[in-house]
């Protein structure tokens, strides 16, 4: 689910923290990024867990709809469960696995905050979309994964009040939610009729080798910080320290740790991604900034015999 990217993001994103507090406890970096990564998956059960409670809703009114003597706008559909039923949804709302997953967590956010789902569903059942879907009488799953996907990027996840839920619930999140909102439509599109639980409960890191990395990443970087700083500073005769972006001094100095420390991950994808990551979290002219100066120290480390790699290495 955390590509590389992402993990050098929450590795930034710890040493950031760590500046800003001047708490020099490494434990309790290394403490704040697990759960950091931690919690990237927790918001993911929780989207989903909002697409569950949707559906508890439109059960309750489906139910108090029959119960009426006078007709309403929903009378017009031929089946008025087809939302209920749709085949997509369902495969999220029976889910064993996930339900297991939101319990073992204990995440009933929803059911504490129920004015969030009132107010999405609302949006929902007030949508185009949502009209079209329920006034054809035909039913298919791809009709309801379409559905699903184009209720999900329309109007749950641009929906500003659950944005800011989360914002205020964890500050990490609003780095974590586009991700997290990406990954879950990409899922919706590589639905199928017949799919495992297992696919909605997807593994956070590939394997163990990526903690490993996120962990020597932040602690090589942070324990070797005097003499990363020596060597930015020696590239950048011109530069006052003090006038060099926080985000792009911690950028250099974990790219450098990196080069300098993980034999298998090329130099020019290191190079790369920290270039994509100042892109987004600094300043227009950082990547030219960081580019020229990791250019110039690989050409110095290559000629030093510094720069010893092997393999393929991963994004």
């Amino acid at each position: 689910m955390l590509t590389r990217r992402q993990i050098r993001v929450k590795v930034m994103q710890c040493i950031y923290a760590l500046t800003q507090s001047a708490d020099n406890s490494l434990e309790k970096q290394e403490k704040f990024l697990k759960v950091s990564i931690d919690n990237t998956f927790t918001l993911y059960l929780l989207i989903l867990s909002l697409l569950k409670e949707l559906h508890k809703m439109a059960g309750k009114h489906v139910s108090h709809a029959s119960t009426k003597y006078m007709s309403t706008a929903a009378d017009k559909y031929p089946d008025q469960e087809k939302f209920l039923n749709n085949k997509a949804l369902l495969q999220i709302v029976r889910n064993e696995l996930l339900e297991n997953e939101l319990n073992k967590r204990k995440l009933n956010n929803w059911y504490l905050n129920e004015e969030y789902v009132k107010i999405v569903y609302k949006e929902i059942v007030e949508s185009s979309l949502y009209d079209k879907y329920m006034s054809s009488a035909q039913s298919s799953f791809e009709e309801d994964r379409e559905l699903l996907e184009d209720l999900f990027k329309e109007v749950i996840a641009p929906n500003d009040k659950i944005y800011e839920y989360f914002e205020d619930d964890k500050l990490t999140w609003v780095d974590d939610i586009p991700l997290v909102n990406t990954f879950i439509l990409k899922q919706f599109k590589k639905a199928r009729e017949k799919q495992s639980s297992s696919f909605y409960v997807p593994r956070l890191l590939k394997d163990k080798d990526d903690l490993e990395f996120a962990k020597k990443l932040l602690t090589k970087t942070l324990l070797n910080n005097a003499e990363l700083v020596k060597e930015i500073e020696g590239k950048t005769p011109n530069w006052d320290k003090d006038r060099i972006a926080d985000i792009d001094a911690i950028l250099l100095k974990m790219a450098i740790c990196e080069l300098l420390n993980f034999s298998s991950i090329p130099e020019r994808v290191t190079i790369n991604e920290y270039l994509e990551i100042a892109k987004e979290y600094s300043t227009p002219k950082s990547s030219i900034f960081i580019n020229g100066i990791l250019d110039k120290l690989v050409r110095e480390y290559k000629s030093e015999g510094k720069l010893k790699k092997s393999g393929r290495g991963l994004l």
